[in-house]
């Protein structure tokens, strides 16, 4: 008896967080490209900075000469830096929406044996901004609005709904000449290319 009121308990939580999400996606707007299409699910798209940023597009950084690598943006606007993509959270969605958690990696080779997926890296002492990596254990993000066009963001409530996290918007730290993508700090306003 205690197991099918385990089961009933199971399909009806599903069930409720399936109702949620799919009013959820109904009311999200998609993150659009530079040609006005909705991001779509594994397609490979350049993340670069909005016409009044400075720098180039987003690309893998080695920080501290080992792994892991760090996301970071390319010294001069005229390099689009690596492809990405992106993957939302739920798997029915095909298209990444506004204020919701997506996961997104580099389509890229590297000398570290590890995933080029972002995650939340570790504060930097100094700034006490935290860093995106990648490797290890996949990370959610999410992609928010601004006068410009977007910004990056982590606050995955998608993934843990009634959990509170710090949340935190992404720009660009610069340190000892190399340009890290942290948190919690000025926000790098952003726009995607399709590849």
């Amino acid at each position: 008896m205690l197991r099918l009121i385990g089961a009933v308990g199971y399909i009806w939580l599903v069930m409720a967080i399936s109702s949620v999400a799919q009013r959820c996606n109904d009311t999200n707007s998609p993150v659009l490209d530079t040609s006005g299409q909705a991001l779509q699910r594994g397609v490979e798209y350049y993340i670069l900075p909005s016409s009044n940023s400075s720098g180039g597009g987003l690309t893998l950084i080695n920080r501290n000469g080992s792994c892991p690598l760090y996301v970071g943006q390319e010294d001069q606007a005229s390099s689009q830096g690596y492809t990405v993509t992106f993957a939302p959270f739920f798997e029915q969605e095909t298209i990444i929406r506004e204020s919701r958690d997506f996961s997104v990696q580099f389509v890229a080779s590297t000398i570290c044996i590890q995933s080029t997926a972002w995650r939340l890296g570790e504060r930097d002492p100094e700034t006490q901004r935290r860093l995106i990596v990648t490797g290890g254990e996949t990370g959610y993000f999410r992609i928010e609005r601004n006068g410009e066009g977007y910004y990056l963001a982590w606050c995955p409530t998608d993934v843990c709904p009634i959990c509170k996290f710090d949340c935190g918007s992404a720009g660009i730290l610069v340190q000892n000449g190399k340009r890290l993508l942290a948190l919690d700090g000025p926000v790098l306003s952003v726009v995607f290319m399709r590849a």
